[in-house]
Parts: C-alpha cells; sequence; structure tokens
C-alpha cells in the first residue's frame, strides 16, 4: 500500500513538473486517472506503436516498452531517429552500469534541447519502472512531436486542439473540445481524413451510434494509406468514461504530421488568393477610371464643338432661345460632370495608394487619360465656356440695339415721307422757266419764294442727315436686312441731292433778274421766315417726344427726364413765338381789311397755313403727357431693375466671402484637426455636409442671377462678384473638402496596411505641423530636410536628392502629408513581393518550375484558378508537359518586375 502511494506521489509530481514546461496543468480529477489500469494499457499500446513507427525506419522495433528501452540503446537509437542527429556512442557492456549510462546519454540528449527531467532517473528506466518509462516516453512526445505545432500564435496542446478544431468544424457530428470524451465516437478521427483526402472515406455513411465501426475505419484508412500505424483500440477507447488524453494526443498528433504538406499547399494558395483578388480589385478601379476618365473626355470633346459655335442669329427671340439653352447646360449638364470630375480625381488617388501599399507599380493610364489631361481638357472647356457666354451677352446686346436703331430709322423715314414727298412735287417748279415771262413784281415774289424754299430746305437738312447715321450705324452693327435700309436710305439722300441741285439752279436763274424784285410783301415774307423755323422746332419736338430710348440705369432715365423737363420750360417761349408768328398773320389780314386788300388766301412764300402751326401746336402739348408718362413707366422699370441689382449684391457679398473663408478653414483643418483618422473623418464629413446645406444658398443666388439676365441686366456696380466667380468658388470648395476627405482615407488604408498606431500617425503629423511653417499642408524641401534630421536622420545631399525623388516624385517643390507618412512607413512595410508568391505558386507545383492547369484548378478557388490561367504564359522549358504555365513571370508581372 506505500508503495502504491509513494508510486502515486512520485508520478503526479513528474507530471506536474514536465507539463508545466509543454502544456497547461491538467485537472486533478485528471491525475488521478494514471493509476487506472484502462489508463495505463492505452497509453503502453499507444506509446509502442508510435516508438515503432520512427524505429522502424532504423529496421528495428520494440515489444515491450518497459523492458526494451532498459539497456538505453533502443532509446538512444529512437532519439536519433527522431531527431536527426547524433547521440554519444554508447557503452557495450551488459552490466547494470552500462545500462544506466547509455539511459544517462539518453535523459542528457533530452535536457538538451530544453527539456526538465522531473524525478526520472535512468535506474527507474533500467529497472523497467512502467509508469517512469511511459513518462519519460510522454516528454519526447510532447518534444518532438507536439511542442513545434503552432497554430494561430498557439502552440503545443492548445495548437493542436485549434488545428483539430478548424479542420472539423464544417462537419455534421463532430465537437471537439478536448483530447478525450471528443473522440470517442471516431467521428472526429474520420472527419480529419476527410478533410484532407476526401477519396478515402464517405462520410456521409458513418453513423454516430456506431463508434467502434468509426473507429477501426479511421484506423484502418490512416495506417492502409496515410502510413500512420495503429496505436489504439476501438473498445479500449469506447470502454473507457475519458479515454486516455496523452494516447489520443499522440495518435492526433500523427495525423497533423501527416498533413502537413498539405497545411503548407494550402497556406500557399490562400497567399496566392490573397494577391490575386488585390489584384483583380485594381484591374477593376483601373477599367473603371478608364471607363469613366473616356466618357468624361468624350463629353467634354461633344461640348466644346457646340460652345465655340458662334453663329449669331438675326432676331432677338432666337439669342434669348441659345442663352436659355446655356443656362441648362450650367444647371443641368455640367454639374454631374464637375462631380464626375472630382469623383475620377479621387478614384485615380484612391488606386495609387492601394497600388503602393500592395507594393505594385503606380496605375499609368493610357494616353490622354492622365488627370492632368482631363484637367486640361477641363480648363479648355471652362475658357471656350466663359468665351460662349460673353459672346451671347454681346450679341443680346447687339440685336437690342440694332432693334431700337431699326424701328428709329422705320419711324424717322416715315416722318420725313411727307416732307420729302412736298419737296419731289417742287422739283417740277424748280425746273420751270416761269420767270421768262414774269412781271418784276412776279419776279420779285418768286425770289422771295424762293428764298422761303430754301430757308425750309435747309431746316430739314439736319433730319436727312439723322437718317443717313442711323443707316450707317446699322451697317456697323451688321444689320440683317441693311441692303433694305441702304436702299432706301441712298433713296432719300440721292431724292435731297437732286432738289438741292435743282433749287441751286433755279437761285442762279433768278438771281439773274434780280434787278426785277422790287417789291415784295414784307408781311409774307416774314411769316414764311417765323412759321418754318417754327413749323420745323415743331416737327422736331413731336420727333423727340416719340422718340424711342433705351436705357440700362436709373441714372440714364434721370437724365432723360431731366432733358424733357428742360424741353417743358421751353414751351412758355415757344408760345410766344407761335402767339407773334399768328400775330404777323393778324397784320397781314389787318392790313387787307384796312386797305381793301382782297387776298387770294394763299402765302406765296409758305405752304404753311396758321391752321397747320395751330394744329401742330396742339399735337405737341397733347405729346407732352405722354412723354411723361412713358419716361415714368422706364423709371419704374429701371428701379425694380436696381433692386434685383442689390438683391443679387447682397447674396453675393455674403456667399463670396464665406467661400473664400471655408477654403481657408479647409487647409487649416487638414492641418490642425485632432484625434484619431475616424475622429478626422467624422469631423471632415461633419464639415462636408454642413457645405453642402449651404447649397439653397447657391440656388438662390442662381435664381436672382437668372432673374437679372432675363430682365436684361448685365452690370452690378455694387458687388465685385459675378455669379461665375461664385461659381467657379463653389466648385472649389467642393472639390477641396472632398479631396481633404480622400486624404483621410488614404491615412486610414496607410494606417491599416502599414500596422501604424494611432500614437505614431500622431507623432509624425505633430512632426509635420512643427514644419509646416506657412500651416497650408505642405513642407518646401528645406523644412522637409530639417524635420528628417530633427527625427534621426544623417542626410547627405545625394540621400537626401533620393528620398526627394520618393516624395516629390512630379518635382512639385512641396511634400505633402500624405507623401511624408507613405515614406516614414515605407521602409518597414510587410507586404507580399515577388518572391513571396513565386514561393507559394512552387509550393502548389511540388517544387516544379511550371505549373499544370489541373494544379491551379485543384489548389485554387474558381475565380482565382481561372484568373492565373488566362494570364499566364506557356512554360517554354523542356521539362514541362504540353499545357504547363510559367507561374514564375506571372509572379514578377504581378509587381511590375522583369522575368528573374
Amino acid at each position: 500500500m506505500m508503495a502504491v502511494e509513494t508510486q502515486a506521489q512520485y508520478t503526479t509530481s513528474y507530471m506536474m513538473n514536465e507539463e508545466h514546461q509543454y502544456m497547461t496543468p491538467e485537472d486533478e480529477w485528471d491525475r488521478d486517472l494514471l493509476l487506472d489500469p484502462a489508463w495505463e494499457k492505452q497509453q503502453r499500446k499507444t506509446f509502442t506503436a508510435w516508438c515503432n513507427s520512427h524505429l522502424r525506419k532504423a529496421g528495428t522495433q520494440i515489444e515491450n516498452i518497459e523492458d526494451d528501452f532498459r539497456n538505453g540503446l533502443k532509446l538512444m537509437l529512437l532519439l536519433e531517429v527522431i531527431s536527426g542527429e547524433r547521440l554519444p556512442k554508447p557503452d557495450k557492456g551488459k552490466m547494470r552500469f552500462h545500462k544506466i549510462a547509455n539511459v544517462n546519454k539518453a535523459l542528457d540528449f533530452i535536457c538538451s534541447k530544453g527539456v526538465k527531467l522531473v524525478s526520472i532517473g535512468a535506474e527507474e528506466i533500467v529497472d523497467g519502472n512502467t509508469k517512469m518509462t511511459l513518462g519519460m516516453i510522454w516528454t519526447i512526445i510532447l518534444r518532438f512531436a507536439i511542442q513545434d505545432i503552432s497554430v494561430e500564435e498557439t502552440s503545443a496542446k492548445e495548437g493542436l486542439l485549434l488545428w483539430c478544431q478548424r479542420k472539423t468544424a464544417p462537419y455534421r457530428n463532430v465537437n471537439v473540445q478536448n483530447f478525450h470524451i471528443s473522440w470517442k465516437d471516431g467521428l472526429a478521427l474520420c472527419a480529419l481524413i476527410h478533410r484532407h483526402r476526401p477519396d478515402l472515406i464517405d462520410y456521409s455513411k458513418l453513423k454516430k451510434d456506431d463508434p467502434i465501426g468509426n473507429l477501426n475505419t479511421a484506423f484502418e484508412v490512416a495506417e492502409k494509406y496515410l502510413d500512420i500505424p495503429k496505436m489504439l483500440d476501438a473498445e479500449d477507447i469506447v470502454n473507457t468514461p475519458k479515454p486516455d488524453e496523452k494516447a489520443i494526443m499522440t495518435y492526433v498528433s500523427c495525423f497533423y504530421h501527416a498533413f502537413a504538406g498539405a497545411e503548407q499547399a494550402e497556406t500557399a494558395a490562400n497567399r496566392i488568393c490573397k494577391v490575386l483578388a488585390v489584384n483583380q480589385e485594381n484591374e477593376k478601379l483601373m477599367e473603371e477610371y478608364e471607363k469613366l476618365a473616356s466618357e468624361l473626355l468624350e463629353w467634354i470633346r461633344k461640348t466644346i464643338p457646340w460652345l465655340e459655335n458662334r453663329t449669331a442669329e438675326h432676331h432677338m427671340r432666337a439669342m434669348q432661345q441659345k442663352l436659355e439653352d446655356f443656362r441648362d447646360y450650367r444647371r443641368v449638364h455640367k454639374p454631374p460632370r464637375v462631380q464626375e470630375k472630382c469623383q475620377l480625381e479621387i478614384n485615380f488617388n484612391t488606386l495609387q495608394t492601394k497600388l503602393r501599399l500592395s507594393n505594385r507599380p503606380a496605375f499609368m493610364p493610357s494616353e490622354g487619360k492622365m488627370v492632368s489631361d482631363i484637367a486640361n481638357a477641363w480648363k479648355g472647356l471652362e475658357q471656350v465656356e466663359k468665351g460662349y457666354e460673353e459672346w451671347l451677352l454681346t450679341e443680346i446686346r447687339r440685336l437690342e440695339r440694332l432693334d431700337h436703331l431699326a424701328e428709329k430709322f422705320k419711324q424717322k423715314t416715315t416722318a420725313s415721307a411727307s416732307v420729302m414727298e412736298y419737296k419731289l412735287c417742287k422739283e417740277e417748279l424748280l425746273s420751270m422757266k416761269d420767270y421768262e415771262s414774269a412781271s418784276l413784281m412776279e419776279i420779285r415774289a418768286l425770289m422771295r419764294k424762293h428764298e422761303a424754299f430754301e430757308s425750309d430746305l435747309a431746316a430739314h437738312q439736319d433730319r436727312v442727315e439723322q437718317i443717313a447715321a442711323i443707316a450707317q450705324e446699322l451697317n456697323e452693327l451688321d444689320y440683317h436686312d441693311a441692303s433694305s435700309v441702304n436702299t432706301r436710305c441712298q433713296g432719300i439722300c440721292d431724292q435731297w441731292d437732286n432738289l438741292g441741285t435743282l433749287t441751286q439752279k433755279r437761285r442762279d436763274s433768278l438771281e439773274r433778274v434780280e434787278k426785277l424784285w422790287e417789291t415784295i410783301d414784307q408781311l409774307y415774307l416774314e411769316f414764311a421766315k417765323r412759321a418754318a423755323p417754327f413749323n420745323n422746332w415743331m416737327d422736331g419736338a413731336m420727333e423727340d417726344l416719340q422718340d424711342m430710348f433705351i436705357v440700362h440705369s436709373t441714372e440714364e432715365i434721370h437724365s432723360l427726364i431731366t432733358a424733357h423737363d428742360q424741353f417743358k420750360a421751353t414751351l412758355p417761349e415757344a408760345d410766344k413765338e407761335r402767339m407773334a408768328t399768328m400775330g404777323i398773320q393778324s397784320e397781314i389780314v389787318k392790313i387787307a381789311q384796312t386797305y381793301g386788300i382782297k387776298l387770294s388766301g394763299v402765302n406765296p412764300y409758305t405752304n404753311l397755313s396758321p391752321q397747320d402751326i395751330t394744329n401742330k401746336w396742339e399735337t405737341v402739348k397733347h405729346l407732352v403727357p405722354l412723354r411723361d408718362q412713358m419716361l415714368q413707366e422706364e423709371v419704374a422699370r429701371q428701379q425694380a431693375n436696381e433692386r434685383l441689382r442689390r438683391q443679387f449684391a447682397a447674396q453675393a457679398n455674403i456667399i463670396g466671402p464665406w467661400i473664400q473663408t471655408k477654403m481657408e478653414e479647409i487647409g487649416h483643418v487638414s492641418v490642425d484637426i485632432a484625434g484619431s483618422l475616424e475622429e478626422q473623418m467624422n469631423s471632415l464629413k461633419q464639415y462636408e455636409q454642413n457645405i453642402i446645406n449651404y447649397k439653397c444658398n447657391i440656388d438662390k443666388l442662381e435664381g436672382d442671377h437668372q432673374l437679372s439676365q432675363e430682365s436684361l441686366i448685365f452690370d452690378n456696380k455694387h458687388t465685385n462678384y459675378t455669379m461665375e466667380h461664385i461659381r467657379v468658388g463653389w466648385e472649389q470648395l467642393l472639390t477641396t473638402i472632398a479631396r481633404t476627405i480622400n486624404e483621410v482615407e488614404n491615412q486610414i488604408l496607410t494606417r491599416d496596411a502599414k500596422g501604424i498606431s494611432q500614437e505614431q500617425l500622431n507623432e509624425f503629423r505633430a512632426s509635420f505641423n512643427h514644419f509646416d511653417r506657412k500651416r497650408n499642408g505642405m513642407m518646401d524641401p528645406d523644412d522637409f530636410r530639417a524635420c528628417l534630421i530633427s527625427m534621426g536622420y544623417d542626410l547627405g545631399e545625394v540621400e537626401f536628392a533620393r528620398i526627394m525623388t520618393l516624395v516629390d516624385s512630379n518635382n512639385t517643390g512641396v511634400v505633402t502629408f500624405q507623401a511624408f507618412i507613405d515614406f516614414m512607413t515605407r521602409e518597414t512595410a510587410e507586404t507580399d513581393t515577388a518572391d513571396q508568391v513565386m514561393a507559394s505558386f512552387k509550393i502548389l507545383a511540388s517544387d516544379k518550375s511550371y505549373i499544370t492547369v489541373d494544379e491551379l484548378r485543384r489548389e485554387l478557388p474558381p475565380e482565382q484558378a481561372e484568373y492565373c490561367i488566362s494570364r499566364m504564359t506557356r512554360y517554354i522549358g523542356a521539362d514541362g508537359p504540353a499545357g504547363a504555365l510559367d507561374y514564375i513571370s506571372f509572379s514578377s508581372a504581378l509587381y511590375g518586375e522583369s522575368d528573374l
């Protein structure tokens, strides 16, 4: 009884110490099984089979585990086989001390591997102590078969258990939680075999209620096909309440090592899938960029000719329709393209970041589709667009002026028609030779009459000159019906010149007989002389009172009102002139009545009658209030236009500075913002939302701008901001905030891919901000050099030049924060390389320099397998079969490298 207790204490002490080295301590109730005969039987069988699986490589085996290791010879041989190392030469004698020496050599070798053997001595092994012998073999199994197992940062027992759980997770009725009762029904062992060799076991036909059948199936298949000897008895496992954990672990570890090659292949396949997935995603982003860039450039290409078309219309309505089409373009068609352009830049930057993080070469778009190409095309579009709008407004002003002049020409030529008709009827009179047979009194009368005619003719000269001036301006403004205007104007001028020629000829003739003119009726002559200018003045006044006008400001209309008021101030004096002229006629009548002269009723010097003067005077007085009303209506219109100007200016003077302020704030935010990148992103997103919420103010200003253009308002002295300024500023503001957000997104990508902590990023930003003296998110080369020196870099000119090519590849002369972060993390990045991918393919190809289509389809998921097959070139070596593929050049091509 005392011997049993001593042995139990010894064994317990041994197990506690050796398991402390290799695995977590067992529960107390588990250690009690060390004295269980069933436990001893299972360990004896399992450990014996495990030892023989190695000793047979040396051409020997053991029959009785406690007897066959007593002389130490097979124990030393076992250690040499499983370690691959040579032990000291064994002692050849058969005496007890020879055996103890050999066993000590074996135990010393075990200790040299970092194993602490507690309470295990050579004497107990030589004496055939079963418990000590089994304990020693378990120590060897732990050290050489289980200790090096590592799965997801766990090792030894936990690593082996995790491996079993991962491999059997998909199988029904299997739940591996330990190395004893979880294996009693045999399904877990069958699941391990089926997971790696589904061709050996039909798992669907296994039944949970047939544990002995399941276990024997696993044992037989493992021994026959996997070279794993049978180490357990199905009946012992099923009939034991809790099978021995060490026996199960020993047997299961054989499966782990048997499938190690498959695990290596699986790891290689996973690495390849990961690399291919990154490549596929990047190619998709490249295709999307190319498609979006092509569509945007095509839209620009089609839009520019439309904006370059400067074909002028002849009518105001057609030009106003062109202006409305242009407004639709600015409001409806262009904004989505602005968003596409901004998104294209963001996609390009994101793609370049992903390529850089995955150690891929930078993306080079097709010729003509670089971001700079799109920016240049967009700049050209906006230049043409600005020119088109200016042309439209200029043309509308020109047509407005043309319509005004054409109507004025029509009025003046219509007003001159009756005068010209009168003057034309005088041509026959001017051509008459009546003076040849006239009496002296008649000659003198004719002379006076002719003088009055000349005075009347001179008074109308200004009107003809006005008609000619209007016609000339219509020609200069390219009036569409200029030929008709010129024909009509030429006709009037020709008639006027002909009339002047005839008048001069008749004067010359009358002057030759001037000596015959002695008497003249002075009163008729005076009436004619005063009536004609007054009549012309009234004609001019009526024309002025009915004259059309076009003004663009309240100042201009007030100027017209002032002129009209000045005209009205002359009416009393004009009325005096009328009364004086009418007084002459009264004097003529009075003289005739006084001296009994019978008047013919016709003034020989003029066709103007007193009634004519009276009628025109009444017409002038009627037109004055009508002119007052017209001017007041124009005042109201100009006042309304002024309100529109002030309304637009009030908003523009707020929105313009607001946009400028926000642009400056974004510049400071991108430099001064604190907190984690996610907090920065949330802050910037909120900032962006606040900006987007302000869009309603821009839309309202667009509405006011449209009202101004519809009212033909083209200037505004109350503000320096035009709608074009606001539009361009707004688009730049949206683009700037989107780019700032994208920079933070790229920093998050960099942080996650490079494994940078938030504290490191904060330190990088603090260093960057300290040397960013202009506070604009960029450092010049001198500040960048000072920053690197402050961080411990020893920089020579050559090394600094090399670094600058990395952080400023486009020679912009500045270093951005993103480039600074990339530089600080590039050297320590843990990314896949072409060599790593090539090594993974080599594992799948079983160390061959080529790989077959079947191997790719067997080892990789379908999508990745077909991706490789479609892109790999044919293997050109003589040692490859037909259809073999070159995975070496493919691996290099993934990273933009030349074939090794």
